[in-house]
């Protein structure tokens, strides 16, 4: 046995559980590294704000916090307004629904000719067995749903504390991170930043004014309809159709549709219709004029980053994803080559006036097209006259 073997195998089984050992753990802080590139992405949205309060004159780190307390008092405004909202449009569906289940009864059996009464409807729901296996498994599962509270609160701390680290001490770790690069490295380390803070707070630009724009539209519906808590629910369909990408819109108006159908059912009818028609309003006519003019992406590319990074990371890169293929696009721009195109009817979607159909040159090389081309139909036409022409002359008799 050659004496590098023993050494060789050695060697490979090391990288092997080396590797091994890399996978295991990145399995184990996938968790945590999703969780740092959230805050990382919510430290470069903050990064404006900080900045230019800094260059006030304020210390860098108070200038988070108080940018970080406003966000953290207006969040919870928001949700306290909302649950209050819900909780008392709750109670007051539970105290109507003996008049719901009424009408729909009378409806159902003047229709159907039918005799059912509430009492015998309420007694069958009541002794049903899937609505007692619905407790059981209800009040066993309240010790995992106050877990998931619990972990998604510990989360969103966590995101919070870093984002905090990344926006105060955000000098400081572009002077450690270039420290260790070449100069020629660090120019392009600290362009990409830049990028990346510009797109980020235009992306954030941008869905800012879009929910403005939604919710005010949905305001003024819902003001129209006499919907209660009008302006709650205008806040709630403008943040988070704007901020759950492609579906938002559909889930924001759900529950405007809910609160609707408890004043009127053609109410939610109505609701429904506007929030399809405003969806394609802002599809195609708000937001490639938004995003044009902040994040500076194609729709269609915006949309596919979309898909992607719902794909890659679910919720959370469908939320980065057009703000971090807009700073790759920016970032990877100034290294591609460009040329001018030249001045041809083609490159605008226009048939040069030579140009044969495709459908007529697939018939011409199957031998199907009748039709010939005019400039051969009249070569073809003038070297028949000829010939016949000629035949004519020799076939007359000689003249005495």
């Amino acid at each position: 046995m050659p004496r590098w073997l023993p050494r060789a195998m050695v060697l490979a089984l090391a990288l092997i559980a080396c590797f091994q050992l890399g996978s295991w753990a990145f399995h184990q802080l996938i968790g945590l590294l999703i969780n740092m590139l959230i805050a990382f992405f919510l430290a470069l949205a903050v990064e404006p704000a900080v900045s230019r309060m800094a260059d006030r004159g304020m210390r860098r780190g108070l200038a988070t916090f108080l940018v970080f307390f406003a966000v953290l008092i207006v969040s919870a405004g928001f949700v306290v307004m909302l649950g209050s909202m819900l909780a008392s449009q709750i109670i007051e569906m539970v105290d109507s629904f003996p008049q719901y289940l009424d009408s729909v009864i009378n409806w159902i059996n003047d229709t159907f000719r039918t005799e059912l009464s509430r009492v015998a409807v309420q007694d069958s729901l009541l002794h049903s067995d899937w609505l007692q296996r619905y407790v059981q498994n209800s009040a066993t599962g309240v010790l995992d749903i106050s877990t998931t509270v619990l972990g998604g609160l510990f989360r969103l701390l966590t995101i919070f504390l870093f984002s905090f680290y990344f926006a105060a001490d955000g000098p400081r770790l572009r002077r450690a991170l270039c420290s260790v690069l070449p100069p020629a490295r660090q120019s392009e380390v600290l362009r990409a930043w830049e990028i990346a803070v510009v797109k980020t707070g235009g992306y954030l630009y941008s869905r800012g004014l879009m929910a403005l724009i939604s919710g005010a539209a949905h305001y003024v519906l819902l003001e129209i309809l006499r919907v209660p808590y009008a302006p709650a629910l205008a806040i709630w369909v403008g943040l988070v159709s704007q901020f759950i990408p492609t579906i938002g819109t559909y889930l924001a108006g759900a529950l405007p549709m809910l609160i609707a159908f408890t004043v009127d059912p053609w109410y939610a009818v109505w609701v429904l219709g506007f929030v399809v028609f405003y969806q394609q309003f802002e599809n195609y006519m708000l937001q490639p004029k938004l995003t044009a003019k902040t994040v500076d992406i194609h729709p269609a590319v915006a949309f596919g980053s979309v898909i992607a990074g719902t794909a890659l990371l679910g919720a959370v890169g469908a939320l980065i994803a057009i703000p971090a293929v807009a700073t790759l696009q920016a970032f990877l721009g100034a290294y591609v080559k460009r040329y001018d195109v030249m001045d041809d009817p083609r490159v605008h979607g226009r048939r040069t006036r030579d140009s044969v159909p495709l459908l007529r040159q697939i018939r011409r090389v199957l031998g199907t097209d009748t039709r010939t081309d005019p400039h051969t139909e009249t070569r073809t036409d003038t070297s028949t006259r000829t010939d016949t022409d000629t035949r004519t002359d020799d076939d007359q008799p000689p003249q005495p």
